[in-house]
């Protein structure tokens, strides 16, 4: 124990040390920079104005899918601060482009509307971060969000109304370390947020949360090289625009990606069962359905192999539910370990299995069953399991999904009954679901 928390915490230092070694490489890179004499380009900005919006505004819709297949109440905040600085971002992006000759271009308005966009994103991200903390369970989540995001562009406005009038095009203090100063608040609150998330990615350790890190990561960078920024749209504030930009793709990126996980899971869970892992029903007859094409093309017979898990209710009485539902796992494990990749195994309903084995003759299909129930005897669980198995073989001469499914299951009731077994219903009530 006492080794892993020293592990731990030298791991924590090094993380420090790196994040510190990066924002004074991106300090000092933006430092650099204020030599290099970049003539301001409204058409530049204009366009990475448009851009970072649009990134924005595609990310607050993806965020927004995934609350709803998670409701993730941090989505759906960070969903709505994206869209707020993507509507700012965008609004202001008119403010480079000469629309009309004699009017004069307003990019005067360049580095307020840059900081108002960084500070909603900021405050929310804050915010999110809170309602997450104290109001795990909230019974108004709706109320609450609105709330949250009332008070940002509360606290927007006031913070903007704070400033009074548009800033000079030429710092005040050009030569001082930090010039452009006010670009430093946004940069506290990401900082905030950044320690604040690092915390949360020990619990939630997905591709959306690691990249929301990332992207806290680059809007810190982009305030500090802001904020060394001593002339309107100097080379300092073009690396933080790259950065800005840079940020957003990552963060859009990483809700993809964690979305197109979301969705390959909301799939799988579709086609399988939940007790046991294997396909379920409506996947066992999408196989049966393809496989008899194949076979009617091909000429190529295939096996179907129905297995009912014997004396289950037995089980379930002497032993309890519990051990019942874990007898139904054994027989779907080793059926999942025992077959090959080209079969499909299937929960047929309740303690019965299909087993769908591709070209694949009647006596092939015997030898499996006498496979399977070799190792179901060997098993050394307890209590010691057994399967009565009934096979049926597609020839390719037309025959319904149904017949095959009953052909397999008066052969298994026929092997039951030679085996003293005692179905719970009749075999002429035994009829394929559908």
């Amino acid at each position: 124990m006492r080794n892993a928390a020293l592990t731990n915490g030298r791991r924590n230092t090094t993380i420090f040390l790196a994040h510190v070694g990066a924002f004074l490489f991106v300090v000092l890179a933006a430092y650099w920079l204020r030599r290099i004499a970049l003539q301001p380009d409204a058409i530049l900005q204009g366009y990475l104005q448009i851009v970072s919006g649009l990134l924005a505004f595609v990310f607050a819709a993806v965020t927004l899918v995934r609350f709803q297949g998670t409701q993730d109440r941090i989505s759906l905040i960070l969903g709505a601060g994206f869209l707020l600085s993507g509507a700012v971002l965008t609004a202001t992006s008119v403010l480079f482009f000469q629309f009309f000759p004699d009017a004069p271009l307003r990019f005067l308005w360049a580095p307020i509307a840059w900081w108002l966009g960084r500070m909603v994103l900021a405050l929310l991200l804050v915010v999110a971060l809170l309602v997450e903390r104290f109001l795990p369970r909230s019974r108004h989540p709706r109320r609450e969000i609105a709330g949250a995001l009332l008070t940002v562009i509360a606290l927007t406005y006031v913070l903007a109304a704070a400033l009074r009038r548009l800033p000079p095009e030429v710092s005040r203090h050009p030569g001082a370390f930090f010039p452009n100063p006010e670009q430093l608040l946004p940069g506290a609150i990401f900082l905030v947020s950044l320690v604040w998330y690092r915390r949360r990615l020990s619990v939630e350790d997905s591709e959306f949360d690691r990249t929301i890190y990332a992207a806290t990561w680059l809007n810190v960078a982009a305030q500090l090289s802001a904020a060394q920024s001593a002339r309107l749209l100097d080379a300092p504030f073009v690396f933080a625009q790259a950065l800005m930009v840079l940020g957003y793709a990552v963060a859009l990126g990483g809700a993809l990606l964690d979305n197109a996980r979301l969705f390959e899971q909301v799939r799988h869970l579709a086609v399988s069962d939940p007790l046991t892992g294997l396909a379920n029903y409506r996947r066992l007859l999408d196989v049966l359905e393809n496989e008899t094409e194949r076979t009617d093309r091909n000429g190529r017979p295939f096996s179907v192999l129905l297995l009912d898990l014997d004396e289950l209710k037995k089980i379930n009485d002497s032993y309890g539910h519990l051990v019942g539902s874990r007898a139904i796992c054994r027989l779907a494990d080793i059926l999942r370990i025992h077959c090959r990749a080209v079969d499909t195994a299937a929960r047929y309903g309740g303690d019965e299995f299909a087993l769908v084995l591709p070209e694949s003759q009647e006596e092939e299909a015997h030898r499996v069953a006498n496979r399977i129930r070799e190792v179901l005897a060997s098993d050394g669980e307890q209590p010691p399991i057994s399967a009565s198995i009934g096979i049926s073989i597609y020839r390719g001469d037309g025959e319904r999904i149904e017949k095959l499914l009953s052909e397999a299951d008066q052969d298994l009731y026929a092997e039951k009954a030679k085996r003293g077994r005692h179905p719970a219903s009749d075999p002429r009530r035994r009829s394929p679901k559908s």
